[in-house]
């Protein structure tokens, strides 16, 4: 009698352990695969098949030709990087003043347009490496600015400067000329046009634009100075927390500038008018 109690109670005390063990890991998860990452931009283009690209129009760096395709650095900058990702470039053309907005609204995935570091905008975009790099210019009413040699000739209050808003033509010509008058635009085409139509004194802009302007009306219009006044890296901006992205594009950058693709490409739209044929 006094074993079989003794049984009873060993049977009893092991399947207690047991059912307590049970309860305690009931809580628990299972051992499972971890779910897969949600996919990213990077994933999403390659998926797609289209990488869609945010850009303005600045010449040379984007435009339109005779039959309203696009054509300019940019546009051979964006079709080489699509190309090597296995997918076509879809472009996005929007105005400059709202191109972040845009990107951050997922209207595209990269905004390839001439757009340079800044901290402000670092807030909101993440930026690759620079790519290429800018600076800032005058092109300036030949009358008006005959004497014109410095920016200090320009800082005064009777100067009115015509610039496309929204860019750092702005921050430029507001740290070198704080006296002078400015006057924002939408395109840079309004901008010259403000000039050759008396009403502004000279364009700030960045190269070659400038340039380019004074060699289309060489009786209007003449560059007061032979160098730009900044130099400013240009980068690709995408949306933030995408880290996948930024080194892709990263490791793209250095790849097709050692190849030296980039500098010919440059040297082609910057150096040259080969391209205007193109043009209307």
């Amino acid at each position: 009698m006094l074993r079989t109690r003794i049984l009873a109670m060993t049977v009893f005390c092991v399947l207690s352990v047991a059912a307590l063990g049970c309860s305690r890991d009931a809580g628990r998860p299972t051992s499972k695969a971890a779910p897969a990452p949600a996919a990213g931009t990077l994933d999403r283009i390659v998926q797609r098949g289209v990488l869609r690209v945010g850009f303005s129009t600045f010449v040379p760096w984007a435009m339109q030709d005779k039959k309203g395709e696009f054509i300019g650095f940019e546009i051979d900058v964006a079709n080489r990087l699509a190309k090597d990702m296995g997918v076509k470039a879809q472009f996005e053309p929007t105005q400059w003043s709202g191109i972040i907005p845009a990107l951050l609204a997922g209207k595209f995935d990269i905004i390839i347009g001439g757009m340079s570091i800044e901290p402000q905008r670092a807030l909101k975009v993440n930026f690759t490496i620079p790519y290429e790099y800018s600076g800032m210019s005058l092109v300036a009413d030949k009358a008006k600015a005959a004497k014109f040699k410095t920016l200090a000739d320009f800082d005064r209050p009777e100067v009115v400067l015509a610039i496309r808003q929204g860019t750092t033509a702005v921050d430029a010509a507001k740290k070198f000329m704080p006296h002078a008058q400015i006057k924002l635009f939408d395109q840079e085409a309004q901008t010259i046009q403000e000039v050759l139509n008396g009403r502004a004194t000279a364009v700030v802009a960045s190269e070659p634009f400038p340039a380019f302007q004074a060699l289309k009306y060489p009786d209007r219009l003449v560059l007061p100075m032979a160098e730009p006044f900044t130099k400013e890296p240009i980068a690709f901006a995408v949306r933030k927390g995408d880290p996948d992205l930024v080194n892709f594009l990263d490791g793209w950058i250095r790849m097709v500038n050692d190849q030296g693709w980039l500098a010919e490409r440059h040297d082609y739209w910057f150096r040259t008018d080969k391209w205007k044929g193109q043009m209307e």
